[in-house]
């Protein structure tokens, strides 16, 4: 007897082939059959009507390392169909660093408070004592293991320091990582010369590992951050992803031609690929060269001046009566949304075929991006039903099987039978977002089910609260 059945459904596999009608069946937490299921064989059944049936969808691009222990319900990410999720990206990771008070970026993962885990296995540890709703890839934050390994993050680290940082990079791979983030375009980790970062990623050698990278420039300078961080990847054999891929400032706008013909030519010898968000506007901790690049700068957050969440920082500024170097010293520390990207670009590299998809959204901002809530309905509704820019298979399998497959995830991102049952049930004529820059916090629509390791996380309207641990922190393919 079958746990449960969706019967009549036009199943999408995640591998890029065409969908067909079918049944699919699920027994202790994995599927057990895609085809015809006889009446009777299920405990429960689910009529499809005809709507889709995906593998749950992968996004590969967090900063949900504190959010899945204050908030397991994973609301933003089960409602938008997201079954697992990449952590410790742009080189932060809430482990492994025990500090009462951390430097920007660090904060964007959350209070202070959360910063309570010396070594990675303990953070590993709380994540499955709580058992989110989703899954969970995690990475280390080269930018963390610099705040934990130095007294001074302003200058390249001395060789003691790079020793420690090796000792805890080795520690979290025995924990579950899947590889290290850099971040290199914030303060903490700026001074770090390629040289450091080669020697801090030497422990992820002969493992199939992830190096994810916030670049270093993403704007005027992007291509030489950009062989920087192929050469740190083919230093230690490592996939390079390139995080929340963009050209930032009108001055590069189009440039994307040039970035992904670089990303072609070197996957010819390395691994290599890239995920992005479906939207013309980045969100980080407020700063004023980004702020000067924008054409619109839109604050999320405020400890200097409260005020100013969910506003236009011109208002701001002309509200205090300060120009904008002034105006960010008053803010700060603060998060901002940047209008800085050209929709061209974002299209764009949406099409190139190693372009997975991540929200990037930081969930402790009060007024968050929209990402958060709406990134995966929105590639599904804007970008497949309404612009035609891709294929609804060729979308799904970025969600699922090109991820699953990049970060080598065993078992999961397809709809085969013997895999795990990371499902999503989603109607393709009303699925989309809702959320908005000025109202960002809104599920979307058109998601009718999700199932992680077989147990139901989101039922069309709400979150499941009930029930067995679903999610689970993964590990790397051997």
């Amino acid at each position: 007897m079958y746990d449960f059945a969706i019967l009549g459904a036009r199943l999408i596999d995640g591998s890029g082939a065409p969908g067909a009608e079918a049944d699919l069946a699920v027994s202790d937490g994995r599927i057990a059959r895609i085809g015809s299921v006889a009446a009777g064989t299920a405990r429960r059944v689910v009529r499809a009507e005809g709507r889709v049936l995906a593998p749950g969808f992968i996004d590969s691009h967090t900063h949900d390392d504190g959010y899945l222990l204050t908030n397991p319900t994973m609301t933003p990410k089960v409602s938008q169909g997201v079954t697992t999720v990449v952590t410790g990206n742009c080189g932060i990771s809430l482990a492994p660093l025990v500090r009462e008070t951390v430097p920007q970026p660090l904060d964007l993962l959350g209070p202070d408070r959360l910063f309570r885990f010396a070594r990675f296995a303990d953070w590993v540890q709380a994540v499955d004592n709580v058992g989110p709703a989703t899954n969970v890839v995690p990475l280390v934050g080269h930018t963390t293991l610099r705040v934990a390994a130095m007294t001074d993050t302003a200058r390249p680290a001395e060789a003691g320091e790079i020793a420690e940082m090796c000792a805890l990079v080795s520690e979290a791979m025995e924990a579950g990582a899947f590889g290290i983030s850099t971040g290199t375009f914030y303060p903490p980790a700026a001074a770090a010369p390629l040289a450091e970062i080669v020697a801090v990623c030497a422990p992820l050698a002969g493992r199939r590992a992830i190096y994810a990278t916030h670049l270093r420039d993403e704007a005027d300078g992007i291509v030489p951050a950009m062989e920087e961080a192929l050469a740190a990847g083919r230093s230690c054999g490592a996939t390079v992803v390139f995080s929340h891929h963009k050209l930032a400032g009108a001055a590069n706008h189009g440039r994307s031609r040039e970035t992904l013909a670089m990303i072609d030519r070197a996957a010819a010898t390395q691994s290599v690929c890239i995920d992005c968000h479906p939207y013309p506007a980045t969100s980080t901790m407020l700063r004023l060269d980004r702020a000067r690049l924008a054409s619109r700068t839109l604050i999320t957050w405020s400890k200097g001046y409260p005020e100013a969440s969910g506003r236009e920082f011109a208002e701001v500024c002309a509200e205090l009566g300060l120009d904008d170097a002034a105006a960010v010293a008053r803010l700060a520390p603060a998060g901002a949304i940047y209008f800085l990207m050209d929709e061209a670009d974002v299209r764009r590299i949406f099409r190139h075929p190693r372009t997975m998809v991540g929200s990037d959204g930081l969930p402790f901002d009060p007024h968050p991006h929209p990402r958060q809530w709406g990134t995966f309905p929105r590639v599904l509704g804007a970008f497949v039903r309404e612009q035609g820019l891709l294929g609804l298979e060729d979308a799904v399998h970025r969600m699922t099987g090109l991820a699953a497959a990049n970060y080598g995830l065993a078992e999961r991102g397809l709809l085969k039978e013997g895999y795990w049952a990371d499902l999503v049930l989603f109607d393709p004529d009303a699925v989309g977002d809702r959320a908005t820059f000025a109202q960002p916090i809104q599920t979307s629509a058109g998601i009718s089910g999700v199932w992680v390791n077989g147990e139901m996380v989101w039922n069309g309207s709400a979150a499941v609260t009930t029930g067995s641990a679903r999610g689970r922190v993964l590990r790397p393919a051997a």
